[in-house]
């Protein structure tokens, strides 16, 4: 199994709409790369370096790849202008 995480660094001065994310960003992605909504964890910072973090499970290294080279993600990118001014830090991860 494989876990990309995107983390949105607490940041002085920027902004983040949670709501948004979650119910708008979030659900984007997971349609354009066809995945169930079950294979996302959404966080809310509290305490801690990050505002917000995503993470999302693929069952192999090629899933993700090929969801990531796909031509949909322009969407996906244009859309984090309506959420934040952030700019998220990622990582992949095998987890099992």
């Amino acid at each position: 199994m494989i876990r990309l995480s995107v983390l949105y660094p607490k940041t002085e001065g920027a902004s983040f709409d949670h709501d948004y994310y979650r119910d708008s960003h979030v659900p984007l992605c997971l349609r354009t790369w066809g995945l169930d909504a079950e294979r996302a964890e959404v966080d809310k910072g509290l305490d801690g370096p990050y505002e917000a973090a995503v993470h999302f499970r693929f069952e192999s290294m090629e899933e993700m790849q090929s969801a990531m080279a796909s031509g949909d993600m322009g969407p996906i990118m244009a859309d984090v202008a309506n959420y934040t001014t952030i700019t998220p830090v990622m990582q992949t991860s095998e987890v099992g």
